[in-house]
């Protein structure tokens, strides 16, 4: 299940283990994660260091089924799996993402 709460300064999305915030006062988002009952170290980055917001679609090689999720890309290469959803709750939450950087 996805949560995402926004104000005008900070957007927060929450699903499964991850925890995604964007603060504008700041300049800065913070990426939380969760491995079993442990919070791995909080990674925190620019908001400008934010290249791309996408959906990325594939294949389950098992079931045939289409997968959608949305995925951020920073100028250091790294690609990070944000939600998996339906296609129009995928690119629903891209576009509320997106609007909020500034993408």
């Amino acid at each position: 299940m996805i949560s995402i709460e926004e104000t005008s300064s900070k957007l927060v999305l929450k699903t499964g283990s991850t925890t995604l915030t964007f603060d504008k006062a700041s300049g800065k988002a913070t990426l939380q994660k969760k491995m079993l009952l442990w919070n791995k170290k909080p990674v925190e980055f620019a908001l400008s260091e934010i290249d791309d917001i996408a959906v990325k679609s594939d294949v389950d090689g098992l079931s045939g089924a289409a997968i959608h999720h949305s995925v951020m890309h920073r100028r250091s290469g790294e690609i990070t799996v944000l939600t998996t959803e339906e296609a129009n709750d995928a690119a629903e939450t891209v576009k509320k993402l997106r609007g909020f950087v500034g993408l």
